[in-house]
């Protein structure tokens, strides 16, 4: 690499950078990759905001548009962000209920990294007069970080933000 970090320090990235990335036509968790955290004995929090999300209806097939926000306090493994993107990208002809795309999603995160704590929350764009905002969290079993989960699953939405673009 350019920079002069090894593999221990980068993990076995192989997508950033690259000029010649291919765009998954269909949902493809193997595009997600980690590397290490420098920081692992540190709780702390790193938040993806991804405001171009898009998946199908399963019964329609028609678009259906989100902003995800993605948080979780990393361990031993932390997700590379241009992987996130691709893999956030191969639901774009995926057919799922949006409760299922931040399920599925957040599922298939604990199984990359294995966090301490995470949560994905959906913000859709409406159809038919409707906006679905499905939130979903974990804590690991045994930690802190279970209780954590089960108090801001029960208080997540106390403060709503105001809504003025749906």
């Amino acid at each position: 690499m350019a920079s002069g970090r090894n593999n221990q320090e980068t993990g076995d990235i192989s997508l950033l950078g690259n000029q010649h990335t291919q765009y998954p036509t269909d949902y493809a968790p193997e595009m997600l990759e980690t590397f290490p955290n420098k920081h692992p004995d540190r709780d702390y929090f790193v938040k993806f905001n991804c405001p171009e999300f898009t998946s199908l209806c399963p019964i329609t097939g028609q678009p259906d548009f989100a902003t995800l926000y993605i948080s979780y306090v990393p361990r031993e493994r932390m997700v590379e962000s241009k992987s996130l993107k691709l893999y956030l990208f191969s639901f774009r002809n995926r057919g799922d209920f949006h409760e299922d795309c931040v399920n599925i999603i957040m599922n298939d995160l604990i199984k990359l990294m294995d966090p301490a704590y995470i949560e994905v929350w959906g913000k859709f764009l409406p159809r038919g007069g409707i906006s679905i905002d499905p939130y979903c969290n974990y804590g690991k079993p045994g930690t802190k970080w279970e209780q954590v989960a089960w108090e801001r699953l029960t208080h997540h939405d106390l403060y709503p933000e105001s809504v003025n673009n749906r």
